[in-house]
C-alpha cells in the first residue's frame, strides 16, 4: 500500500498527525529529514524525497531535523523520568524536590510540563497521588493501618487519614472493602500504552495519546465500581512479555487473560475480531457477515471503535472493502505499522 508523493507532500504541508510514523520527508537542498508534522517551512515538492523509515535517509547522508527530532518517539517516557518512576515504585514514600531534580541534570519546569501532558498533574502532585495510591493497595492487601501510614512517609495517622479522604472520599478503614483496578504505563516501539487489569485479566490496553482514553477510564471505573490505581498486577507481567515478543516478530497470538468491558453485542464483535489470523485482514462487511448480520456493517464498525484492548483484540486487522485503512483510535499510522509488522496481505 504505497502512498503517492503527492499525498505525502500534502500531508506534510497540512502537518497531518495521522501520517506520523508512516513516512519521513527529506529535503535535498538542506540535507535534513523531518516528520510529517514538522513546523519548519515546507520546500517545493521537486526538492524532497520520502522514506518509510528513519534508517534509509541517514544512510543517504540526511541529518535529523532539530525542530521535529524525527529519531525520537514523542510519547515515550524519557529515560531520566523513567528512573524517577522506577524509584518511586520501589519506595513510594520518597519525595523528590526541585533541588533533587536539578542535581540529576533535570530542569524542574520540563519535568512539570511532561507530567502535566502525560498524567494531567504536576510531578509533585503525581508523587503525592502515587504515595496515597500505594497506601490504598497495601491496605487492600491486609497490611496494618498505622504501619502503612508511617511507611508511606506520613508523620501522623490523622494527616494520613485526611489525605486519604481527600483523594478517595472515604476513610482508610472503609477502603479495605473497595475494589481496585490496576493501571500501568507500557512502552512500545510505536508509543506509550496504558494498561488496566483486574483480578480476571486485562480490561484496557490503549495508546496514551488516544483522545477517548479519559472517557474509557471512567467507563471501566464505573463498570467495576472500582478505583483505578497505578500499580502492579500479575497479568501485567504476562502482557509485557507477550507484547515485547509480538513487536520483535516472535509472537503471532496472545495468551494473556482478558476482562473486557462492553455490551454483549460488543463482546461478540470483539470475539470475532480475535479470529482474524495474524498476517491477514478482513473487511467490515465480512465481519458483519460472520456475525450473521450482513446489513449491520455500521454497528460492527462502531463496536470495533469501542474496543478498549488494542493489538490483543486486533481491530487493526479490519479495513475498508476497497482496501483502504479506515479509522483507528490509535491513529492510522499505527494501524499501518502494525499491519506492516504482521506483513498483512492487504486487498
Amino acid at each position: 500500500m504505497k502512498l503517492s508523493n503527492e499525498i505525502m507532500y500534502q500531508a506534510s504541508c497540512d502537518k497531518n498527525p495521522d501520517f506520523e510514523g508512516v513516512f519521513w520527508m527529506a529535503v535535498k537542498t538542506t540535507g535534513i529529514f523531518c516528520r510529517p508534522t514538522c513546523t519548519a517551512r515546507k520546500p517545493k515538492i521537486e526538492n524532497v524525497e520520502f522514506f518509510d523509515n528513519t534508517k534509509d535517509p541517514i544512510l543517504k547522508g540526511y541529518r535529523p531535523c532539530k525542530v521535529c527530532k524525527p529519531l525520537e518517539n514523542p510519547d515515550q517516557t524519557p529515560t531520566e523520568i523513567q528512573k524517577l518512576l522506577d524509584e518511586l515504585s520501589n519506595d513510594p514514600s520518597r519525595k523528590f524536590k526541585d533541588y533533587d531534580l536539578v542535581k540529576r541534570g533535570l530542569e524542574p519546569a520540563n519535568v512539570r510540563r511532561w507530567f502535566l501532558k502525560h498524567h494531567g498533574m504536576t510531578f509533585h502532585a503525581f508523587q503525592r497521588m502515587f504515595k496515597i495510591n500505594s497506601a490504598f493497595k497495601k491496605l487492600q492487601q491486609g497490611e496494618n493501618l498505622i504501619e502503612t501510614a508511617m511507611d508511606s512517609g506520613y508523620e501522623s495517622l490523622s494527616g494520613f487519614n485526611e489525605s486519604f479522604k481527600n483523594v478517595f472520599g472515604m476513610s482508610p478503614t472503609q477502603s479495605k472493602m473497595e475494589k481496585v483496578i490496576d493501571l500501568k504505563r507500557i512502552e512500545t516501539p510505536i508509543g506509550t500504552m496504558i494498561a488496566c487489569a483486574d483480578s480476571n485479566g486485562i480490561c484496557m490496553l490503549e495508546f496514551s495519546d488516544r483522545k477517548a482514553l479519559p472517557t474509557e477510564l471512567k467507563q471501566i471505573s464505573k463498570h467495576f465500581d472500582a478505583n483505578i490505581i497505578q500499580g502492579e498486577n500479575p497479568h501485567f507481567v504476562t502482557l509485557e512479555k507477550e507484547l515485547k515478543e509480538y513487536f520483535e516478530g516472535k509472537r503471532t497470538d496472545f495468551s494473556v487473560s482478558l476482562s473486557p468491558v462492553g455490551t454483549d453485542f460488543q463482546k461478540q464483535v470483539w470475539e470475532v475480531l480475535r479470529t482474524i489470523p495474524y498476517g491477514t485482514t478482513r473487511s467490515y462487511q465480512e465481519q458483519a457477515n460472520i456475525l450473521g448480520n450482513p446489513k449491520g456493517v455500521r454497528a460492527v464498525a462502531n463496536a470495533n471503535g469501542l474496543n478498549k484492548i488494542s493489538i490483543i483484540i486486533p481491530c487493526h486487522r479490519v479495513i475498508g472493502s476497497n482496501g483502504k485503512l479506515t479509522g483507528y483510535g490509535g491513529g492510522i499510522w499505527r494501524k499501518q505499522k502494525l499491519l506492516e509488522l504482521e506483513k498483512a496481505i492487504l486487498f
